[in-house]
């Protein structure tokens, strides 16, 4: 049939394992590190063994047949001829398993994946402990698939050791053998693939695995550049999930590390900041074919582009991985006001505004404290706004076409600052801002921004004497958090009233940060009750003071419900101006 995409090849198990060895087919792959739980690759062996299908593999060719690579510093190596689009986890589980290799974890740790099977029940089970002492089982499934693996002395020796424990009927003496054969002959179990030509786009192969692909998972852009990393710059990729992984956890050594209290990048996210760097591109529509050495004129292939490109990107992300550059960066987000990573609302904006900081400090040579403010009020306003969460790489392609014209630091600077000042306008300030904070919802980033802006303004918490800053530090510990969300109004004094619609009471306007043993304290009792008996804390001028910051009218406890929040939100957006103010 003309016009097919694709062509259908059958494999058996182990000539697909073969095939991985030599090369012939690129894993892993997608979607890497594995992150099947151990129960699934039981359950893989299992189908198998009782002769059920397992799914068909979808391969895609990569248009250079019998290339070896030379980008990065190691040997030449084959390039895979095929890449895997889907049944990289099938894949990976029987490599694992029969070759008996350690797999990457969704944490990124090394491991091997055990499976015991039970002949005499012919039951497969994930290893433990008990397993292990038990005779009935094989322990680890992968010896019978090593390298000069003996099956009949393995069979013998096996009964020898069961029947010293228990004693085998004749029956048993039968189905040992015939059931750890049946095992062992895995490696010549079928399995059919889709091969995709190399003519087809990713848009086309991206299509055609949500298609035929039952789990419904969508395959994006970023999956398939970190696809042609793991097949021609795969140090690279790994040097993405390295970083991304130490970037979890404190280090023990006490050795220098990419960990911090606001921002745990994966992969993807960190390799969009590599195409902005590397490319000037946000959409990574077009980088794909960029990195696979594709003319977009002419749409022809050509190693050698391709090579250039990849050189490109291994420049930028030698700049987006170093760590003096990613720690002077988050001290963007601290003078931003965010010093705590629950007051971030939007990854991408931190993934794009260090995009645009990569730029001025590359590009334009700014200095660390001019950058540092610069980039802190567009963080600032980027989160405020939503800038980036929805429609990302489409916003900031825009804001790229902003600054694609500068050829100085002073007009970088000044460009940045138009936008900005063109965001936030007084109507913005004034109506915009006051009627979006007239929402019950959870994350709302008006209602983050203003913790931002008491944090800026070095404000107290309502009713204490200690910083909002001070117990917002992302290092200090316990068993509750040191500030909580109080109900100004609390939810039973509303519904005593009448208001009982949860989008009422959870107004953003109706909370306030408390210490949390005030919250315990105060917890359901009239604000005319409690708030008098909290202000005698306080001399009038603190107390002045702390409304001012807290965005509380003077006797507002004793406001109409619904005048307090119009009037609260109008304040509020006042006090987030401020904060704002502050980073010039």
């Amino acid at each position: 049939m003309n016009g097919l995409l694709f062509k259908k090849v059958d494999y058996s198990v182990g000539g697909l394992l073969e095939n991985i060895d030599s090369g012939e087919i690129g894993l892993p792959d997608i979607q890497r590190p594995f992150v099947w739980d151990t129960t699934r690759v039981r359950d893989l062996f299992d189908s198998m063994y009782r002769g059920y299908p397992i799914g068909t593999l979808l391969f895609w060719e990569n248009g250079f047949p019998g290339e070896h690579r030379t980008i990065g510093t190691g040997p030449k190596k084959k390039v895979p001829r095929l890449l895997v689009v889907d049944g990289q986890q099938r894949l990976t589980a029987l490599y694992s398993v029969m070759k008996g290799v350690p797999i990457v974890d969704k944490n990124f740790r090394q491991r091997r994946l055990r499976i015991a099977f039970n002949p005499l029940e012919e039951k497969f089970e994930v290893t433990n402990t008990s397993i292990e002492r038990d005779p009935t089982w094989i322990s680890d499934i992968s010896i019978l698939w090593q390298e000069g693996f003996a099956l009949y002395d393995f069979i013998s020796s096996f009964m020898k050791r069961l029947e010293e424990r228990r004693g085998l009927t004749e029956e048993e003496r039968q189905r040992i053998p015939r059931s750890i054969q049946k095992l062992v002959n895995l490696v010549n179990y079928p399995m059919t693939a889709l091969e995709i030509s190399a003519s087809a786009t990713e848009e086309q192969v991206s299509e055609i695995f949500v298609r035929i692909n039952s789990r419904g998972r969508t395959l994006n852009q970023a999956d398939f550049i970190l696809t042609l990393m793991s097949v021609f710059w795969d140090e690279g990729r790994k040097q993405l999930e390295e970083f991304c992984r130490r970037a979890k956890n404190p280090p023990s050594d006490n050795r220098p590390s990419p960990y911090n209290p606001y921002f745990k990048p994966q992969p993807d996210q960190l390799l969009r900041v590599d195409v902005v760097l590397a490319f000037r591109r946000a959409r990574l529509e077009y980088v794909y074919s960029i990195l696979r050495g594709k003319d977009l004129q002419t749409g022809e292939f050509s190693p050698e582009r391709r090579d250039e490109q990849f050189d490109r990107l291994e420049k930028a992300q030698k700049e987006v991985l170093n760590l003096q550059n990613w720690h002077d960066f988050l001290k963007v987000i601290k003078r931003a006001g965010y010093i705590h990573h629950s007051l971030i609302t939007s990854e991408m904006a931190l993934v794009y505004t260090y995009s645009l900081w990569l730029i001025g400090k590359q590009d334009f040579g700014l200095d660390q404290h001019t950058l540092r403010d610069l980039m802190a009020r567009w963080f600032f306003m980027s989160s405020l706004t939503s800038r980036y969460s929805s429609s990302a790489e489409t916003r900031m392609e825009q804001d790229l076409t902003l600054i694609r014209g500068c050829s100085s630091s002073e007009e970088f600077v000044r460009t940045l600052e138009q936008e900005i000042s063109a965001v936030l306008t007084n109507d913005y300030w004034n109506v915009t801002l006051p009627n979006e904070l007239a929402t019950a919802s959870a994350r709302n980033p008006g209602q983050y921004a203003f913790f931002a802006a008491l944090c800026l303004l070095d404000a107290p918490v309502l009713y204490s004497s200690m910083k909002v800053r001070d117990l917002l530090d992302p290092t200090s510990q316990s068993h509750r958090s040191a500030l909580e969300r109080h109900h100004l109004f609390p939810r039973k004094y509303l519904e005593k009233l009448g208001i009982k619609d949860n989008h009422d009471i959870n107004q953003v306007a109706n909370f306030a940060l408390v210490e949390w043993h005030d919250n315990v304290e105060i917890g359901d009792r009239p604000p005319s009750d409690y708030a008098p008996e909290y202000e005698r804390r306080f001399p009038p001028d603190k107390l002045t003071e702390m409304y001012w910051y807290h965005a509380l009218p003077e006797g507002w406890y004793n406001m109409d419900y619904w005048t307090f929040l119009e009037e609260r939100r109008r304040r509020m957006a006042e006090i987030i101006r401020k904060g704002f103010e502050s980073l010039k």
